[in-house]
């Protein structure tokens, strides 16, 4: 009988070709991670094409393609307050070739709101970065008699007792909505949201006299407001806007809690490695830095910046907190 002892010839030999093979194995793995991207890259929108979201997300794809070596391509998967989107996004594997820009409106509002998500915005995605800011703007009717949105509030506590004054909105949730709560929440009032089904929609009804006030995007109402249908009373954010100059923020009103401010950021699914994360956060980076792209995401009433994914989980988590105390308080349901 043959006895095959350690060490023995046939033994160093199966060794050697082992070792080979393990070799042979890691170089053929070491360029496919190296080369990501190697196919085109989608970035879900979970909106219906020509709004802000995906004016911003094409934006994205258009410069990021050059600094990736890939296309970069927009898909569009509208549907249930983004709920579509977001979970084809959440459900898509992980491998750096499907990403998602989508608003607060799905990593902070929703989940707050809304029970039974099919998604979780902190666990089912890994955050590359927020790209733009949507402050949005306090409107009043002309013929409504205050100045400022200091007025408003006094006006709003005066009338509570009436059930207060009528404020038009998206519909419950929305951000809209929801700033209007905190607006009422910092006037001490009762305030009555009214639904409307868009920018358009809210400032007729604003001229009829059917709301006192209203709450839009600054994107949407600034041309209304600078054509004297509406008066705009104040921004929430840190700065005046380019569109409305003359607008002072809710800050410079005395009303720092009235704080909702929109954002957009882009995302992907759980599991994406790291080193991909990496890459494209760098592109992103870059992308945010060039001044043409801060003017066009300016030039769309939005405010251009770069907030990485730790400080993007954390905007989520504490938004989250902030709208679900909100929504109880109203008795704001999406259900």
């Amino acid at each position: 009988m043959l006895r095959r002892f350690p060490g023995s010839k046939h033994q160093r030999a199966l060794a050697a070709l082992w070792a080979a093979c393990s070799a042979v194995a890691c170089l053929g793995a070491a360029p496919a991670q190296a080369a990501w991207p190697e196919q085109p890259v989608r970035i879900v929108v979970p909106f219906t094409p020509g709004g802000a979201t995906d004016a911003v997300a094409r934006m994205l794809a258009s410069k990021l393609a050059p600094k990736l070596g890939q296309s970069v391509i927009v898909e569009n998967r509208p549907g249930a307050s983004t709920v579509i989107g977001a979970e084809a996004a959440a459900r898509a594997q992980p491998n750096g070739y499907t990403l998602m820009l989508s608003g607060s409106t799905t990593y902070s509002v929703l989940p707050a709101l809304k029970p039974g998500l099919p998604f979780d915005p902190i666990k089912s995605y890994e955050h590359v970065a927020i790209v733009a800011l949507a402050p949005v703007v306090l409107l009043a009717k002309n013929d409504l008699p205050v100045k400022t949105a200091a007025d408003a509030a006094r006006l709003a506590r005066e009338r509570s007792g009436s059930g207060g004054l009528m404020y038009g909105t998206f519909g419950p949730g929305s951000a809209p909505h929801l700033t209007g709560e905190m607006f009422a929440m910092a006037a001490g009032a009762r305030m009555t949201p009214v639904p409307y089904k868009g920018s358009a929609q809210l400032v007729t009804a604003m001229i009829g006299g059917e709301v006192d006030l209203g709450v839009d995007t600054v994107s949407s109402a600034a041309a209304q407001a600078r054509a004297g249908k509406v008066r705009a009373l104040a921004v929430t954010g840190n700065q005046r806007m380019a569109q409305l100059p003359d607008v002072p923020t809710f800050n410079e009103a005395g009303l720092p809690n009235v704080s909702f401010v929109g954002w957009y950021g882009l995302v992907a699914p759980a599991g994406t490695p790291a080193d991909v994360m990496a890459k494209l956060g760098a592109a992103v980076e870059q992308v945010m830095a060039d001044p043409e792209v801060r003017k066009t995401v300016s030039d769309l009433a939005l405010e251009p910046v770069f907030m990485p994914g730790p400080q993007f989980s954390s905007q989520i988590a504490s938004e989250v907190a902030e709208f679900r105390a909100i929504g109880e308080r109203a008795g704001i349901s999406m259900e």
